[in-house]
C-alpha cells in the first residue's frame, strides 16, 4: 500500500486558510497525518506570526509535520539575524519591506510598528520575535523526500544530483525548473510560482495557487505518484497536463 502524505502550498500569513487546511487534513488522514508544508509560511498575509505559532505547536505536540524553508521565509530570518532587507536573486528595486514582498505585514502580525524608521525597525522586531520562533526559521529543512516524491520549495537544477543544489537553487530557482519537461528522479512537489490553481505536469506538481495574492490555499494528497487536491467535498484528482 502506497504511503499517504499531505502537502500544504505557500502560506504566506494566511493563519485562517491553514488552520482551514489542517482540519480538512484531519478528517481525511487523522491526527496522525503526514504533512508537509512547502514553505513561504510568512509576509503578504496578515499573520505570519500565528501561522508559526501553529506550526511550532503542532510539531511540539508531536504531530508528524515537515514545514520548509521558502525565500520568503529565509527573508525574515536574515531581516532578524543582520538586518539585510535584500537579495542578488530579487529585482533590484525591491527589498524585503517592500510592499510587494510584504515584509511589513509579517512585522506587524508581531506587534511591530511599522511606521518606524528602516533603521529602527530591526531592533523592534528583535524585540517583539520570540528567541524559539527566529531558531524554529533558521532551521527550517530546505527539502523533504518520501519514496517517490520530493518536496521542495521552489524547485531544483535539472541534471544536477540532489546533494549539488544550492539554497538558491531550492528556495529561488524559477525558469531553468520550470521550463524543464523530462522527468526528475522523483515527482517534485513545490510552490514558489503562483498559478490561479494547483498545476500537475506530469514531471512536477506546483502547488502555490497564491494564498499571499487573497486567493486560496490549496492542500495536494500524494499517495505514490497519485495526487489529488483536498477541498471540503473530498478529494480531487489532479491529473498531468501540459
Amino acid at each position: 500500500m502506497s504511503q499517504t502524505l499531505y502537502a500544504i502550498g505557500d502560506v504566506h500569513g494566511q493563519h485562517e486558510l491553514l488552520l482551514d487546511a489542517l482540519a480538512l487534513i484531519a478528517l481525511d488522514g487523522g491526527a496522525d497525518a503526514q504533512v508537509v508544508v512547502i514553505g513561504d509560511l510568512v509576509d503578504r498575509g496578515p499573520d505570519s506570526c500565528g501561522v508559526i505559532n501553529t506550526l511550532m505547536e503542532g510539531i511540539a505536540a508531536g504531530r508528524n509535520w515537515t514545514v520548509l524553508m521558502g525565500n520568503h521565509d529565509r527573508l525574515f530570518e536574515t531581516f532578524l539575524r543582520t538586518g539585510g532587507i535584500t537579495h542578488p536573486k530579487m529585482r533590484p528595486s525591491y527589498t524585503w519591506l517592500s510592499p510587494q514582498l510584504g515584509g511589513l505585514e509579517t512585522l506587524a502580525s508581531y506587534g511591530v510598528d511599522t511606521s518606524l524608521p528602516e533603521a529602527a525597525l530591526r531592533a523592534a522586531a528583535l524585540e517583539a520575535v520570540p528567541e524559539a520562533q527566529r531558531a524554529f526559521l533558521a532551521g527550517l529543512p530546505l527539502y523533504h523526500e518520501s519514496e517517490s516524491c520530493l518536496f521542495v520549495h521552489a524547485g531544483l537544477q535539472p541534471r544536477l544530483p540532489l546533494a549539488w543544489q544550492t539554497e538558491d537553487d531550492l528556495i529561488w530557482i524559477r525558469d531553468a525548473f520550470l521550463n524543464h519537461d523530462e522527468p526528475f528522479e522523483k515527482l517534485v512537489i513545490h510552490g514558489h510560482t503562483a498559478v490561479e490553481a494547483a498545476e500537475h505536469k506530469g514531471n512536477r506538481v506546483n502547488i502555490d495557487s497564491g494564498a499571499g495574492f487573497g486567493r486560496a490555499l490549496t492542500t495536494v494528497v500524494i499517495e505514490g505518484t497519485d495526487v489529488f487536491t483536498l477541498e471540503e467535498d473530498g478529494r480531487k484528482p489532479l491529473t498531468p497536463k501540459g
